[in-house]
């Protein structure tokens, strides 16, 4: 009996250990292949620019559903992030350089499982997440194209839009960003108060339904391309060699309005941003924090914020990087 007992230990521990070696573990470069093209920063502080084989978990991993693996680009509202930002996130970053004369191509097919529930309802990056950017190193090192996906807590559906930041004249105190709608509302639809939300937008994303965008830069155009397969498809084109917002009377209403009460705008550089060096970014890049949108944080304990809605979470199918 002792026997047949312990040859059934060894036979259920061999099957165990058999099963454990047959099970491959997927890492995001087996789903997402262009990433030995990137580096990447996570929500807590981590930072590499090998990511072929390479993954964490909690910020960066491979999550499946019905339509196969997914990318997982998850962060808290308050953790380690860049010096140059308040913001914590789980992004990629180009490792190649490029001016908006050479250009370059990036695409993102994904969806938004989770944006932060908490926030100030009147601050316009509450409740929000960029999921695509370009980023100039150079000069101010301000954002030609930051894609965001926003969705006020009790609301179905959520907003994608897209924000040009400008290449200021003179200091950069007067930045300002400028915000295009491509379904539901740009972000100068805010609360009118802390607690209170505008009405739902009709023609909005909902959390976990897939959208592809493309950013194409060719000869200094910035081309945009966003589609859905319950939306209309919407295309842009901005000139990142000749601004729109090289004089006072230049400025939109939009801005005025967002801005006034807080501080004044300036121009743009007559030549944007001609000739400076840039890169791709993509990911999760969370805009809710505990300073500008008032949201919890939690004392920056991450696993509290992860239970109690105070994080972002982002699934890529598919990414591809490459030239125009």
């Amino acid at each position: 009996m002792k026997k047949i007992l312990l040859f059934n230990l060894l036979l259920v521990s061999f099957l165990a250990c058999n099963k454990e070696k047959n099970e491959k573990i997927v890492f995001p470069s087996d789903v997402i292949f262009s990433l030995d093209k990137w580096k990447i920063l996570l929500g807590d502080g981590t930072y590499t620019d090998s990511l072929i084989n390479y993954k964490k978990d909690d910020f960066f991993y491979v999550s499946s559903d019905s339509n196969g693996n997914w990318v997982v680009f998850k962060t808290p509202n308050a953790g380690v992030t860049s010096r140059t930002s308040k913001n914590t996130r789980t992004e990629l970053h180009q490792k190649k350089y490029w001016t908006p004369e050479i250009g370059g191509k990036l695409t993102g097919t994904l969806k938004i499982e989770h944006v932060s529930t908490t926030g100030d309802a009147t601050v316009p990056s509450s409740f929000s997440v960029v999921i695509g950017q370009i980023h100039s190193d150079e000069g101010h090192e301000n954002e030609p194209l930051k894609i965001y996906y926003k969705k006020f807590p009790g609301h179905k559906k959520g907003s994608v839009f897209w924000n040009y930041e400008i290449n200021t004249k003179g200091d950069n105190k007067g930045r300002f960003d400028f915000s295009t709608v491509v379904w539901g509302y740009d972000w100068s639809v805010v609360g009118t108060n802390s607690t209170t939300y505008p009405k739902e937008p009709k023609d909005g994303i909902e959390l976990g339904e897939e959208f592809t965008y493309e950013v194409n830069v060719f000869k200094g155009i910035m081309h945009l391309t966003f589609t859905s397969k319950n939306h209309e498809k919407a295309t842009f084109s901005k000139n990142l060699l000749v601004s729109d917002y090289s004089s006072k009377k230049d400025i939109p209403q939009q801005v005025i309005n967002l801005y006034s009460s807080k501080r004044t705008v300036s121009e743009e550089k007559e030549n944007a941003y001609s000739g400076e060096l840039m890169y791709f970014k993509q990911g999760a890049y969370n805009q809710a924090n505990g300073q500008s949108t008032k949201s919890k944080i939690f004392n920056g304990d991450i696993l509290k914020q992860y239970k109690n809605g105070s994080y972002t979470e982002v699934w890529f199918k598919e990414s591809t990087l490459g030239n125009n």
